[in-house]
């Protein structure tokens, strides 16, 4: 890799990738009980559908965070840096038990929003140190597999518990599972605090970064990906709502839409590793992103398994591109390159701040379903980014 030395000895530990994947599992989970109902919380406080404020504050925060990533955990080390995001996470939604839809729970929600986002870029960061190149699209595979696992079983608990108990039932759930993480990770990795040693400056991490054109690129793609998750996670219940479907039919219509990242994440990774490479594979899932993304637009349909079926289409080609897009970083650099990995887990951050940034000044002019359109819109784009990506070799290539 250019502008940077000689790589160190990788190795795999199962044992600890076990528990990191246990610990994904339960983090998927946390953040499915609460991903796909946040907007109507901020709805419900705010009085409008227009609620991007809240997240383009959340993720510009944490953007900052991510930027000083790798200062954060020179001082306290990743695994007491995850500690600490995790602590907050906790503390944030236990406050959220007792709190109503209002500007005090507004605060606390952001700031759920930003911890949990901090402690899932440290998961990443520690999960690499435990895993080799050779073996990156199995790995990541697989933890993107067990982490989905949780998600897809999310959604139909909390609009189930959203209907009966409302959002501060909800809010208590979240609470005793994230609890839960807290002490298995500190169970888990209390021995394991490796600490960052560079010194380094945001403008040097600029130039480290820009030096590596398929970083870059990766980049481009994984950004259009979160862009995805951003405006389908905000907009997607509100729109359902807005045709006059139930909390009840939207779980059952979301938990099935979640379902190829369970069934896909591992045997997508496995192929690129040993037949394919990444490339082709993620302009594929580009291609069916983007064209599924856009028939949302046409669809007026309040059956569940029309929108079941569309839905689940657009999760296939996110699938490809989450497992993929990993893959491909990540056997471009290693566990001692917290400065990128931090620098690559921005997308997530500015892809909300672009998202809703956007989605605020369209919907002045056009119905909600419009966002839909600019989602296929940034897969097209990412096209572009993805065909002139110097594929890694599989083994069968080697």
């Amino acid at each position: 890799m250019a502008g940077r030395t000689k790589k160190h000895l990788e190795h795999v530990d199962k044992k600890k990738l076990e528990m990191l994947s246990f610990i994904s599992f339960l983090f998927g989970f946390s953040q499915a009980i609460l991903a796909y109902v946040i907007a109507d919380y901020f709805k419900e406080a705010f009085g409008s559908t227009n609620v991007s404020v809240f997240y383009f504050i959340s993720y510009a925060i944490a953007l900052i965070g991510i930027l000083n990533m790798h200062k954060i955990i020179k001082k306290l080390g990743k695994a007491t840096a995850m500690f600490l995001f995790l602590f907050l996470q906790v503390c944030s939604v236990t406050f959220l038990v007792f709190s109503s839809p209002s500007i005090i729970g507004v605060i606390l929600l952001m700031s759920y929003i930003i911890a949990s986002y901090l402690a899932w870029v440290m998961l990443d960061v520690i999960v690499e140190d435990y895993s080799e190149d050779k073996k990156s699209g199995r790995i990541r595979g697989m933890h993107l597999t067990i982490l989905n696992a949780g998600f897809v079983i999310g959604p139909f608990i909390s609009t189930q518990v959203l209907e009966k108990f409302g959002f501060n039932g909800l809010f208590f759930v979240a609470m005793i599972i994230s609890m839960f993480m807290f002490v298995v990770a500190i169970l888990g990795l209390r021995n394991d605090n490796q600490r960052f040693g560079q010194n380094l400056t945001i403008r040097d991490l600029m130039k480290k970064i820009f030096v590596n054109k398929d970083v870059m690129k990766i980049y481009a793609v994984s950004l259009a990906l979160e862009f995805f998750f951003a405006l389908m996670v905000v907009y997607t219940s509100l729109y359902l709502l807005e045709l006059g479907m139930s909390w009840s039919k939207i779980g059952i219509i979301f938990t099935i839409m979640l379902v190829p990242f369970v069934i896909l994440g591992y045997p997508v990774g496995l192929l690129a590793d040993k037949k394919l490479g990444e490339k082709e594979m993620i302009i594929f899932g580009l291609v069916i992103m983007a064209i599924s993304s856009a028939s949302i637009f046409f669809i007026t349909s309040t059956s569940i398994w029309v929108w079941s079926l569309i839905l689940f289409a657009t999760r296939i080609g996110a699938t490809i591109i989450e497992t993929l897009r990993d893959s491909y970083f990540y056997k471009k650099i290693d566990g001692r390159d917290v400065d990128i990995i931090s620098f690559f887990r921005t997308t997530p951050s500015i892809a909300y701040i672009l998202a809703t940034t956007i989605s605020a000044v369209i919907l002045i002019f056009f119905p909600l379903k419009s966002v839909f359109l600019l989602v296929a819109l940034a897969a097209f784009l990412a096209i572009f980014a993805a065909v002139r990506l110097v594929d890694n070799k599989s083994e069968k290539e080697m």
